[in-house]
């Protein structure tokens, strides 16, 4: 018989299981209420996070075109060849399956082996720049490939090639250390990018938005289907952009350089500042880096003795040589130490001693007396030797700063370098001590020799604003109304009489005999200039040209350099090879020719120093 204290226990230990089952009924409903109900968009999103892989649309860069509206950069269709994420052993075993049929190296294995380590969530681009070929294999075995994707992008195209190399740049992929560069917040792993020229100075104009589309993968991250959904977003094309570059023009500089030479041309319109050609060589073809260039073909271009990467005209320096010598003659004038007329204490017998050296002119049997124009017309050095001593390294110093040159141009393109000049006393002092040097250095420094470098751009920079009077305008290679109205804080400084004598001297360059450039005149057109023979500790001197056309009425102005371009007895280079641009040039834009420089003509400019009537 059962007591009352068992039937109370037994009704105590019913009552706590069922306030047991019901805690945990409560538990369950209030966890499947919050799954069910307050979390399940969450848990619904994610779940089609995991069945739906998200795909870039790559957006079309804008199409680059020239003065004229033709073509140097414009897009052509396309197609990647990608791996989804997924397990390494999976990747490495689909990337053996793709390899001999896509020309996969095993170097090239290796590295995208490295790279899906560093990036194992994002797709791994295997191609970039598949051809027809290859996408037709791997998509005649998709049930092989159902992890690969092939996608359209859109691929660069450069016409012209190598002619446009060194202005234009190229693209590629995004590398880790540029997502990390704030200019680029909001690009993802894989985008292509400008990575040198104008393709990286307007990536943020030519680069558009990418879009995004999806595909449906299964439990294993296999592609189901490509599938239509409202989260997708359209690619929007970058804008377009229009330069100053004449493309024929470029190409021709390109096709007359003299082959097997070092060196670069750059042209400026000096009313506008526009670059009307800007080219270097040796070149490349920047149509091999578009879908990534090759590590062999890339190792190629760096260790290249040549250099044919580098950008001669805006990201090299070379001593000026005798074109300086107008640089002097402008500081000369304007400080009031010489005028055209001005005859030097010392003529020209093939050189002057300076204590114990003697300082050469190249004509070692000597120019004799000449005046400021005779001296820039023959090129004489003993006359600049003693201009130099003149001005005096202090008022040297202050007027070639006030000229601008140890600044930038401020051209378009990144990575431009400025030129070096000596900026003060306390330099020669910290580069050779204070009893390691003597005044002789202005000798060298007024003929563009000794501590003096220069870009081909500054100088054309500074012809331009002797052409015309006023202040220049920074070189631009786009057409952007901003860029027209950016001048340099520096004018040449002198009235219009004395710059229109210089100018007369420069005419007597190339259009008087005996000038330096006599047979590199132009028949139809008065073409102004300067030549320069540049000392090379490397080799043979370099070759120089600056001037412009017309003489009195510019619409071209050119720099043109040829390195080792000027053996000794040899022809100089560089002269006809910027005479014949210009040439060409005035010809295409319809420049009504002048009268032709007949030998009465040439009697005339000699005995009055001035231009036919």
């Amino acid at each position: 018989m059962v007591d009352g204290g068992q039937i109370a226990s037994r009704r105590q230990r019913g009552k706590s299981a069922s306030l047991a089952v019901l805690a945990v009924l409560s538990i369950l409903s209030v966890t499947f209420f919050r799954l069910q109900i307050l979390s399940g968009n969450h848990y619904k999103l994610q779940s089609e996070e995991n069945r739906f892989r998200a795909i870039s649309v790559p957006a079309p860069r804008g199409t680059i075109y020239d003065r004229r509206g033709r073509i140097i950069a414009d897009n052509v269709p396309g197609y990647t060849i990608s791996i989804l994420p997924g397990p390494r052993d999976t990747i490495v075993k689909t990337l053996g399956r793709l390899g001999k049929d896509l020309n996969l190296s095993e170097v090239k294995k290796d590295e995208l082996i490295v790279k899906n380590r560093a990036r194992p969530h994002e797709p791994l681009v295997v191609l970039e720049n598949a051809n027809f070929e290859q996408v037709s294999f791997v998509e005649e075995r998709r049930p092989q490939f159902s992890r690969v994707v092939v996608e359209y992008r859109p691929q660069r195209r450069y016409p012209a090639g190598e002619a446009i190399a060194h202005m234009i740049g190229y693209v590629g992929e995004i590398s880790d250390r540029e997502l990390e560069n704030e200019r680029f917040s909001g690009y993802k792993a894989g985008r292509t990018i400008g990575k040198a020229g104008l393709e990286a100075q307007y990536e943020e104009v030519l680069s558009g938005d990418n879009g995004v589309r999806y595909v449906e993968v299964n439990a294993l991250g296999l592609i189901v289907r490509d599938i239509d959904s409202e989260r997708g977003q359209i690619a929007f094309p970058g804008n377009d952009l229009q330069l100053g570059i004449d493309l024929d023009i470029q190409v021709l500089a390109d096709s007359i350089f003299p082959a097997g030479m070092r060196g670069g041309v750059v042209a400026l319109d000096p009313e506008t500042g526009e670059v009307i050609v800007l080219y270097s060589h040796p070149t490349f073809d920047p149509n091999q880096f578009v879908g990534g260039i090759p590590t062999d073909l890339w190792d190629t271009l760096r260790d290249d003795p040549d250099k044919p990467m580098l950008n001669r005209v805006s990201t090299a320096s070379y001593p000026p040589g005798s074109t300086w010598k107008l640089i002097m003659a402008s500081i000369g004038m304007e400080t009031g130490n010489l005028g055209i007329d001005t005859y030097m204490q010392h003529p020209c017998r093939g050189g002057l001693q300076y204590g114990n050296r003697f300082f050469r002119c190249w004509q070692g049997s000597g120019h004799q007396g000449l005046d400021l124009s005779g001296a820039i017309k023959n090129s004489c050095n003993v006359f600049f030797y003693q201009a130099g001593q003149r001005i005096g390294l202090d008022e040297m110093m202050e007027g070639v700063k006030r000229l601008g040159f140890g600044e930038e141009t401020g051209i378009d393109l990144p990575f431009e370098i400025a030129g070096t000049f000596p900026p003060s006393r306390e330099w020669f002092d910290e580069r050779y001590g204070r009893r390691g040097w003597t005044e002789s250095v202005v000798w060298n420094l007024a003929i563009g020799q000794g501590e003096n470098q220069q870009s081909l751009l500054s100088m054309a920079q500074f012809y331009a604003a002797l052409a015309t009077g006023e202040p220049p305008i920074m070189p631009h290679l786009a057409r952007l109304e901003l860029l027209d109205q950016r001048f340099s804080l520096w004018n040449v400084g002198l009235p219009t009489e004395q710059r229109n004598e210089l100018i007369e001297a420069m005419v007597r360059v190339v259009n008087e005999p005996g000038g330096t450039a006599f047979g590199s005149r132009l028949d139809r057109w008065t073409l102004a200039g300067k030549t320069g023979t540049a000392q090379n500790p490397h080799g043979e001197p370099h070759s120089w040209f600056v001037g412009f056309a017309p003489a009195h009425d510019p619409e071209i102005v050119i720099a043109a350099i040829v390195e080792q371009g000027h053996p000794d007895g040899m022809p100089s280079l560089a002269p006809p090879l910027a005479a014949r641009i210009v040439d060409q040039y005035l010809e295409s834009i319809g420049t009504t020719p002048e009268s032709n420089l007949k030998e009465e003509d040439l009697v005339y400019t000699a005995l009055t120093g001035q231009s036919p009537p």
